[in-house]
């Protein structure tokens, strides 16, 4: 029954006004997460090719309402001949797939995305680099309600719920899938210690209808995005990173931000380990910890929540996880961002 109220109100919340307010799955690590910030992103790496992959719990306590995960893959498929290295121009291409189960698994989401990027070198001054970004996205979403995880009144028979009995909810069907088109812009300078990106993006910009209700009124609103982010080497085994976001979407808006310290172990430089901190805006203090070895890369933080939520009888729990892994040609006196 517990479901079943929940379920009511998110029925209702669809009824009640004109156009749907969903929004998008986010995450803490946004860092760790570029296809998802912004497709001018795409092979935007200090490798060959990037698989990255990411896991979210969000209030875990009696249930897991929300779980969220990724798994991407972009590579560089263009390069100057001359010059296989970030220095010259090239093409990126990549794919990301993403599930989101809310209402412990009752409304599934699903995602699915291609980029295209293609990144130009504007200027080069001795080891400094101006550069410049475009990218290009299409996505494959859909939304449905696995309506055998929920009891309906009409299903009580007085000593339990029989699901075999029809629900009366005649109204309700799953909803269509969708196609929506995305693009973003970026600007690095890199020099020899230190790189800097802004970047901006728009997530379904042709807003595609998206409803339980059959209602050709509702869409899927338009998803926009600005981001920054700057590292430096503050000496030869220290490395600071500091980024952050700004997202708006159908009225709800919050922005991110925060910094990393790194430390080389050893002396071969392949191994990292960095912790920082972000601070979500209205919602969370994102404490992380993260551990580089050779071409492999692990990340983990908990929001610490700071909203009305953390006032709850029970507290509300949320962890991710990420793991990047580069292949190929080894980064040399590169920045290890996770977004690089």
């Amino acid at each position: 029954m517990i479901r079943m109220k929940f379920f009511t109100l998110f029925v209702l919340s669809f009824c009640m006004i004109k156009q749907t307010y969903g929004q998008d799955p986010s995450f803490s690590q946004f860092f760790s997460s570029p296809l998802n910030i912004n497709p001018s992103l795409t092979a935007k790496i200090s490798a060959d090719w990037r698989m990255i992959t990411n896991f979210r719990d969000q209030w875990i306590g009696p249930a897991s309402p929300y779980v969220t995960g990724t798994i991407s893959f972009d590579s560089k498929i263009l390069q100057n001949k001359n010059d296989f290295s970030e220095e010259g121009n090239y093409i990126g291409m990549g794919g990301m797939l993403m599930y989101d189960n809310a209402m412990g698994g009752v409304v599934k989401s699903t995602y699915g995305s291609l980029n295209l990027s293609y990144n130009l070198k504007l200027a080069e001054q001795g080891d400094s680099r101006h550069r410049l970004g475009v990218g290009f996205g299409a996505i494959y979403g859909q939304r449905r309600i696995d309506f055998s995880q929920l009891d309906f009144e009409e299903q009580f028979t007085g000593s339990g719920f029989d699901k075999n009995l029809p629900t009366g909810e005649v109204a309700l069907s799953n909803m269509k899938p969708y196609i929506s088109i995305s693009s973003g812009l970026l600007y690095s300078y890199s020099s020899e210690k230190s790189n800097i990106d802004f970047g901006v993006a728009a997530f379904h910009l042709n807003t595609p209808r998206q409803s339980f209700l059959g209602d050709e009124n509702q869409h899927l609103p338009m998803r926009k995005v600005a981001h920054a982010n700057f590292e430096t080497f503050l000496n030869d085994r220290v490395v600071l990173n500091t980024n952050g976001i700004y997202q708006f979407q159908a009225g709800a808006k919050y922005f991110s931000v925060g910094a990393a310290l790194g430390y080389y172990l050893g002396e071969t430089g392949e191994s990292l380990i960095n912790a920082g901190v972000w601070y979500w805006s209205e919602n969370a203090i994102v404490p992380y910890v993260g551990l580089t070895y050779k071409k492999i890369q692990f990340g983990l933080s908990y929001d610490i929540t700071i909203s009305k939520l953390n006032q709850a009888a029970r507290k509300p729990n949320t962890s991710e996880m990420s793991i990047i892994l580069r292949g190929k040609k080894k980064p040399t006196g590169v920045i290890p961002c996770p977004w690089n």
